[in-house]
């Protein structure tokens, strides 16, 4: 006779019960990006002259001219300038393009950075009593550096007045919008387009562009942290944290490309407090991530910047890169709220069939479409744009971070209680 711990050893058959098979887990492999990497174009040969300048002024008015701009050769020629600057710095720290083999025209460009900050020491924020958004005295800053910026270029070697009309619109809204008192990629991108209409007059050739990385556009990023941290400049759109970064993009595909085949820095290295610290003077993405470490209040990346979080995840800067890549075109070029904005002279021409603000009557051939004025300028809002676009004011990181230092005697960052 059996005993229980026979019963509760056998099996109990089930009628009609069928288990399924066990089969081991494999692990999936990722799914790869189905976007290929966009390659960089050939940058063009400068336009020979004479020249007739023209004043720039919006062009893309509407998704009809968004499109014909994607397809023009002076998209071609931001994209074959901006690649280019990132395919120049690949796998180069700061430090192998040294100061003293620098061009004559590369050192103007960077004293004229120098000056900008004298005005900015000289013209001091307003008090606005630990207010976090953006500070008044911004716009007496931005009207000091009108009042200079002829004078500096024609320190660069322009002197036709048309020119330095044209050039140095784009150099004034290289530091922040006036009346938003905000900064963003936007404001980042005319930055480069001066340095592209610099190289179509003639003033800096392609054997400049790895200087105009490592030198001047790391200058740049140093006096705008100076402007954001003076002024408190509030992000341009509403993307907040859920952006790569408040304020910069370029910092990022450029710094990826310096880091391309480093033998031992890889992406993880971000969340390493040494590697930034020893690191950070010679690659752009380190500095950039330290930057941001340092004006946030709260410790962490995965809190403050969880996109960059997510990216430090990659396996190699090569994923980087090109994911850098990708969204420099989807993101700027190719955001309609964003290029909007974009501004059009003769160094960088629209095309014939684009609109001009003369002929726009509004929206009307887009029912999707809301026509705003906004700080004095017409432009267009679609029903999921106003986050690229205007947004809703958004208090400055940077603004946040020295009020609160101010009110706890300079204290570090706090940690997320349950990090």
């Amino acid at each position: 006779m059996a005993s229980a711990a026979d019963y509760a050893k056998a099996p109990v058959p089930i009628p009609g019960l069928q288990l399924p098979r066990l089969t081991p887990r494999r692990r999936q492999t990722p799914s790869s990006n189905p976007t290929p990497i966009p390659p960089t174009p050939p940058l063009p040969s400068p336009p020979p002259g004479p020249l007739q300048f023209i004043h720039p002024t919006r062009r893309i008015l509407s998704p009809y001219d968004h499109e014909i701009f994607i397809n023009s050769s002076s998209y071609t020629l931001i994209t074959s300038f901006v690649f280019g600057l990132s395919d120049a710095v690949k796998d180069t720290p700061v430090s192998a393009v040294k100061a003293e083999g620098l061009k004559p025209a590369v050192l103007c460009i960077l004293r004229v950075l120098d000056e900008v900050e004298k005005v900015a020491e000289q013209s001091p924020p307003t008090d606005e009593g630990g207010s976090r958004f953006g500070n008044k005295g911004f716009r007496d800053f931005i009207d000091a550096v009108g009042k200079e910026h002829e004078r500096w270029h024609q320190q660069l070697g322009i002197e036709d007045p048309a020119a330095i009309d044209e050039v140095s619109t784009y150099f004034l809204q290289a530091f922040g919008n006036r009346m938003r008192i905000d900064y963003g990629s936007g404001h980042e991108l005319n930055f480069i387009i001066w340095l592209l209409c610099l190289y179509q007059l003639n003033i800096i050739q392609r054997s400049d562009l790895q200087a105009l990385v490592l030198h001047v556009f790391m200058r740049y990023l140093r006096l705008m942290r100076v402007i954001q941290s003076t002024y408190y400049l509030e992000p341009a759109g509403s993307h907040g944290v859920w952006g790569l970064d408040d304020y910069q993009f370029l910092p990022f595909l450029f710094g990826a490309s310096q880091l391309l085949h480093h033998p031992f820095i890889r992406p993880l290295s971000i969340h390493q407090r040494l590697t930034l610290e020893e690191y950070d003077t010679e690659y752009m993405y380190l500095n950039q991530v330290a930057f941001i470490n340092s004006v946030k209040n709260v410790e962490g990346l995965r809190w403050h910047s969880p996109m960059l979080d997510d990216i430090s995840a990659a396996k190699s800067w090569e994923k980087v890169a090109g994911g850098m890549k990708r969204m420099f075109i989807a993101e700027v070029l190719k955001k309609l709220p964003v290029m909007q904005h974009f501004l059009f002279g003769s160094l960088v021409p629209a095309s014939k069939d684009m609109s001009t603000e003369k002929e726009w009557e509004g929206a009307g051939k887009d029912e999707d479409a809301t026509v705003v004025m906004e700080d004095g300028m017409k432009h267009v809002h679609h029903a999921s744009s106003w986050g690229d676009c205007c947004g809703i004011k958004v208090p400055s990181s940077i603004g946040a971070a020295q009020e609160m230092k101010k009110q706890t005697g300079g204290e570090g960052l706090r940690r997320v209680p349950f990090d």
